[in-house]
């Protein structure tokens, strides 16, 4: 059963060990683009920065085998009525077996349920159509008015926006 707890400084290393190749890191991370490779104290700085925010949770998933994703969720308004999110598995060797699937009800459910919220959104690579795939079958839509392009690594990739409102559930 994958549960969610608040992230701890010891889960950067295993978020550290995951992202090894620039590229794949760029896949699955269109909101922001850190500096690589990635240093778990820098990481855990930075989230030291938020620790009694109310705006911005960094979470990590876990089962009885240990930490599986880390999720980062924040609020996008000033009325705290839209929650962006992003995730990452932190083991490829899980990818395909519903970890993915596990953590975005996790996450929808506490964005609706817990926070409060009308409207989760998202940020996704085109070229990350396994990632597409998953949030569409949980009922993220296309924002076919927000797209942007990046310059990755010498390469143009589009973000695509997608959101989910709480009565599309």
């Amino acid at each position: 059963m994958i549960r969610l707890r608040p992230y701890k400084a010891c889960d950067a290393q295993y978020i550290v060990k995951w992202i090894k190749n620039e590229q794949e890191f760029r896949l699955w991370s269109a909101d922001r683009y850190d500096e690589f490779p990635i240093d778990a104290d820098k990481m855990n700085k930075h989230y030291e920065a938020y620790k009694d925010s109310d705006s911005f949770w960094p979470m990590t998933a876990f089962d009885e085998n240990g930490v599986i994703g880390h999720l980062i969720m924040r609020f996008t308004d000033g009325k705290k009525n839209i929650i962006r999110f992003g995730f990452i598995i932190v083991d490829d060797s899980l990818r395909g077996k519903g970890y993915g699937y596990g953590m975005l009800h996790l996450a929808i459910k506490y964005g609706f349920e817990i926070l409060r919220v009308n409207k989760i959104t998202l940020g996704v690579f085109e070229q990350n159509r396994s990632a597409i795939k998953c949030y569409k079958s949980v009922g993220f839509k296309e924002v076919a008015h927000e797209k942007k392009c990046y310059n990755i690594l010498g390469e143009n990739w589009n973000s695509i926006e997608m959101e989910m409102q709480e009565m599309q559930r």
